[in-house]
C-alpha cells in the first residue's frame, strides 16, 4: 500500500487507528471476540480472515503462550554449517527489509553475519504484521512494527542455543556467553551453533528474554550491505513475474477501453490461428467489466493473438471520462465547502493586511513499477496455489479462495520478490490476483489442466487504471506583516481512495476521507477550516507511495515559503517560528539539511537558488535544502541534501536508499508528461515514450543526513517523497519569480 509501500503505501492515521483496534492492543472493555465482530461488520475482516481467526487458534495452543509470530520455529532455520536463514514477514520491492529485519534478528541471535541469508514468507498466519493481525507491507510500517518482533525472535533463538550448550556441558546457562555464531563456555570452549541448532529447537521456548542494551549493538545502527545485492545487480534475482513451472501457460487480457465497459462482439479467428494459442476466453475484470484473455504457450503469442483480436465494447451505462471537464467540475466543487476536517475561526481573513489566493491542480499518476504486475494460479482439485509479489497475501489468498470458489485454507501464497510497487500490489480488491484467479479457472473449465500466468505488458499498467487520484486544492490566507496567520480557509476536491472499500467505515470520518487531508496544517501552528469533497468519478485509484503527502506536502510547503518571502523572512526562520516549543524532530531534521548543505553560508553560482521544504509522513520526518536553477526556460535541480528523522536508523544504508529513491520519485511529479489524462473515458497515456519518468540526466546530487536518535524505528518506504517537489518549487520561485501551483510543471 506506501495499502512501500507506499499500500508502494497506509496513511500514518490508518496506522494508530488500527494500532488501537487490533485484538492485542483494544481498547480497555473490548474483547478478542468483540473486535472480531467490530471487524466483520465494518468489512475489515475481510481482509484478516482466515489470518487472525487462525493465529487465534494457533496463539491458544502455542507453547508458552507465545502467539505464532513469537515462535522461532517459523523465522530461524540454523544450517548444520551454521548458516542461519531468516523469514522476513513482508514483501521486498525495494525498500531493504530482506536486509534489514534479518538484521535485527541477527543482532539479538549474536550470528555471524557473514553467515545469514533470507527467506520469503508466505500467508501463513505467523507473518502477519504483529501490529495489525493481518499480512500487510505498506505504510512504512515494516520496521517499525517488527523491531521488537524481530528482536525477541533473535533473542529466544540465542537462549535456546545456550540452553541446548548448558545441556550438552551440564553447566549453568548464566556461564556461557555467545558471540558471531558461537555459544561461549567456561575455558573458552565452544560449540557453534549448527552444532546446537537440532537440539535446541526442541527446546521450550521462552516467553520472557531480556534485550540487549543498545549501546553493545553490533548490527543494528551501522550501515550494512544488501543481502540481495549480488543477485540484484547480476540479473539473477528472480520476481514474480519469472516464475516458471511445468506445462505452466502464459495469459494476457484484453481489457476495456473504457473502465466497467464490456465486450459486445468479437472475431477472434485471427488469434487463433497464431501458433501457441491454446484459447481464447471472455473473462470478467475489474469494476464489473469483462475482458478477452488469451491463454498460449508463452508471452509472445499470447500478444500476438491479442493484437489480432477484433473487438467492439460495449461502453453504454458508464461514465466516460474527460480530465478537462473533470477539472472544470472541480472548480465549481471548490467554490463551496465541503465535509469539514478543520473548522477553526478564520473570520479574520476579511480585514488582513495581507491576503492569498492560490489554486493548485495534481493529476492522475501511475505507479508504473518496474515489474509490472502478474500471478501465477495452480488449481489442484480443491486446492490452489499463487506466485505474485503481493503486498496483502493475506487478503489477495482470501480474494482468490472466493473467485476460485474454494476454502480460504486451501489456497497457499508464495510470496515473490517485486520490482517496486508504490502501492500497487496493495489493493482492497485484489483487481489483478482476482482476474489472474478468474483466467485460470476459465482455462480450466476449458480443459486446460495447467497453471497459468497472467501478464500485465507496460501499455496495461499506464492503462489499466488504480492512480493516484486527481486533486484540486483551493485557498484562501490572511496574516500580517509579520508573517503571523490569521486564518486559513481551504476546499480540496478529490476522489475518495477508500470509499467503497472495506477500510471506508475506519478511514472516512464525517464524510472526509484521511488519506486526502494528512499533511495538512502541521506542524504550524494557525487557524484554518478545512473541508473536502469526495466526487464519485469512474477511474479506480489507490495508494501513491506518501498517498495524501504528494499534494497536501506541496501546498503546505510552497504556501508557508510564499508568506515567508512576501513578508520579507528568511524561509527556515520563519518555518522554524511558526512550530514554536513544539515538534523537535521537524526541526531537528530541518538545522540538520540547513547545516550540512551550506545554506546561508556557500554562494551559489549565478542563477541558482535555495529551496526548502519539510514534512512529516508515516511518523518520520524528512527536510530538504536543494538547488535548483532555470536551464532553456525549464526548472533544473541540481543539488539535494536531505535531513532525516526516523528515530533509530536499524540500517542507515537502507535509509539512505529510500530517501535517494523517494526524492527521484518525487521529482517526477514535477516533469511535463507526468501527468495521467482521460479522454472520453480513455486514458491517453500507454508507455514511457508518453508517460514521462525522470531520465539519469535528471537526477541530482543527493546527500542524505540522520538524526542520531535511540528511540524506536519508524518508517522510511514512502517519508522521502513529499517534501522534494515542494522544495525544489521554492527554490524556482526565487529564480524566475513566479510560483508553481500545478504539478506537474507545463513545457515553457
Amino acid at each position: 500500500m506506501h495499502f512501500e509501500a507506499r499500500l508502494d503505501e497506509m496513511p500514518r492515521h490508518l496506522l494508530s487507528l488500527l494500532q488501537s483496534a487490533t485484538p492485542e492492543t483494544a481498547p480497555a472493555g473490548l474483547s478478542r471476540r468483540s473486535f472480531l465482530k467490530m471487524a466483520t461488520a465494518s468489512g475489515f475482516a475481510l481482509g484478516c480472515y482466515p489470518m487472525l481467526a487462525t493465529a487465534q487458534d494457533a496463539a491458544a495452543k502455542a507453547p508458552a503462550g507465545l502467539k505464532p509470530t513469537e515462535q522461532p520455529g517459523a523465522f530461524v532455520q540454523i544450517a548444520k554449517d551454521g548458516t542461519v536463514t531468516v523469514t522476513f514477514n513482508r514483501l521486498e520491492f525495494g525498500q531493504g527489509v530482506q536486509t534489514s529485519l534479518p538484521l535485527i534478528l541477527a543482532e539479538e541471535l549474536d550470528a555471524d553475519w557473514s553467515r545469514v541469508k533470507s527467506a520469503n514468507g508466505n500467508n501463513h498466519p505467523a507473518y502477519v504484521d504483529p501490529a495489525f493481525g493481518m499480512h500487510l507491507t505498506g505504510g512504512s510500517n515494516s520496521i517499525a512494527h517488527s523491531y521488537t518482533q524481530y528482536r525477541e525472535l533473535g533473542a529466544r533463538t540465542r537462549a535456546m542455543l545456550i540452553q541446548a550448550a548448558a545441556n550438552q556441558w551440564q553447566v549453568d546457562p548464566a556461564s556461557l556467553r555467545t558471540e558471531n555464531g558461537n555459544v561461549i563456555g567456561p575455558g573458552g570452549k565452544k560449540l557453534g551453533y549448527g552444532d546446537l541448532a537440532d537440539a535446541a529447537m526442541k527446546l521450550p521456548v521462552p516467553e520472557k528474554v531480556t534485550l540487549k542494551d543498545p549501546k553493545n549493538f553490533r548490527l543494528i545502527g551501522k550501515p550494512t550491505g544488501r543481502l540481495d545485492a549480488k543477485a540484484k545487480s547480476t540479473g539473477t534475482q528472480d520476481f514474480g513475474i519469472d516464475t516458471h513451472l511445468p506445462g505452466m501457460l502464459t495469459a494476457v487480457v484484453a481489457r476495456p477501453p473504457v473502465f466497467g465497459a464490456r465486450v459486445k462482439t468479437i472475431d477472434d479467428t485471427a488469434a487463433k490461428a497464431i501458433k501457441g494459442v491454446k484459447a481464447v476466453l471472455r473473462v470478467p475484470t475489474d469494476r464489473g467489466g469483462e475482458g478477452v484473455a488469451i491463454i498460449a504457450t508463452g508471452y509472445w503469442p499470447a500478444k500476438q493473438a491479442r493484437d489480432a483480436l477484433k473487438l467492439e465494447w460495449d461502453t453504454d451505462g458508464v461514465e466516460k471520462v474527460d480530465s478537462a471537464k473533470m477539472l472544470a467540475s472541480y472548480k465549481e466543487l471548490a467554490k463551496k465547502q465541503g465535509a469539514l476536517k478543520f473548522n477553526d475561526d478564520v473570520s479574520k481573513i476579511a480585514t488582513a493586511p495581507h491576503k492569498l489566493n492560490a489554486e493548485f491542480v495534481f493529476p492522475y499518476l501511475a505507479h508504473t513499477p518496474m515489474e509490472p504486475l502478474n500471478c501465477t494460479v495452480a488449481i489442484k482439485g480443491d486446492k490452489a496455489e499463487l506466485w505474485m509479489g503481493t503486498q496483502m497475501p493475506g487478503l489477495d489468498g482470501f480474494a482468490a479462495a472466493k473467485t476460485l470458489g474454494l476454502k480460504p485454507e486451501n489456497i497457499a501464497v508464495h510470496t515473490q520478490y517485486a520490482g517496486g510497487g508504490f502501492g500497487r500490489r496493495a489493493i482492497a480488491t485484489s483487481d489483478y490476483v482476482v482476474e489472474a484467479c478468474n483466467v485460470a479457472k476459465a482455462a480450466q473449465t476449458a480443459g486446460l489442466d495447467a497453471p497459468v500466468r497472467t501478464l500485465w505488458s507496460r501499455e496495461d499498467d499506464v492503462k489499466g487504471g488504480y492512480y493516484r487520484p486527481m486533486h484540486l486544492h483551493k485557498a484562501e490566507i490572511g496574516f500580517d506583516a509579520q508573517g503571523n496567520i490569521l486564518g486559513w480557509d481551504h476546499v480540496i476536491v478529490g476522489q475518495s481512495i477508500v470509499g467503497g472499500t472495506p477500510f471506508e467505515s475506519m478511514m472516512v470520518k464525517d464524510g472526509v476521507d484521511i488519506t486526502a487531508v494528512e499533511g495538512m496544517k502541521e506542524p504550524y501552528e494557525m487557524p484554518m477550516r478545512l473541508s473536502v469533497h469526495h466526487p464519485k468519478i469512474n477511474v479506480p485509484v489507490l495508494w501513491w507511495r506518501s498517498v495524501g503527502s504528494t499534494h497536501t506536502a506541496f501546498v503546505m510547503e510552497t504556501l508557508i515559503d510564499e508568506i515567508a518571502q512576501t513578508t520579507k523572512q528568511d524561509p527556515v526562520a520563519y518555518r522554524l517560528k511558526l512550530m514554536g516549543d513544539k515538534h523537535p524532530r521537524h526541526k531537528a531534521a530541518l538545522q540538520l539539511a540547513v547545516e550540512k548543505s551550506g545554506y546561508g553560508k556557500k554562494k551559489l553560482p549565478a542563477g541558482r537558488a535555495y529551496g526548502v521544504a519539510v514534512h512529516e509522513s508515516f511518523s518520520s520526518v524528512v527536510a530538504y535544502v536543494v538547488e535548483a536553477s532555470m536551464k532553456n526556460g525549464q526548472p533544473k535541480l541540481h543539488k539535494v541534501t536531505a535531513g532525516v528523522h526516523c528515530n533509530l536508523a536499524v540500517n542507515p544504508k537502507s535509509v539512505e536508499a529510500q530517501v535517494q529513491g523517494a526524492a527521484l520519485m518525487g521529482l517526477s511529479m514535477c516533469l511535463p508528461g507526468a501527468a495521467i489524462t482521460l479522454k472520453d473515458g480513455v486514458v491517453e497515456q500507454s508507455n514511457f515514450g508518453d508517460f514521462v519518468v525522470p531520465r539519469i540526466t535528471d537526477m541530482p546530487q543527493v546527500a542524505v543526513h540522520i538524526v542520531p536518535s535511540a528511540d524506536a524505528p519508524t518508517g522510511m518506504g514512502e517519508p522521502g517523497l513529499p517534501a522534494l517537489a515542494p522544495a525544489f518549487a521554492n527554490a524556482i520561485a526565487r529564480v524566475s519569480g513566479k510560483r508553481w501551483r500545478e504539478l506537474p510543471y507545463k513545457n515553457a
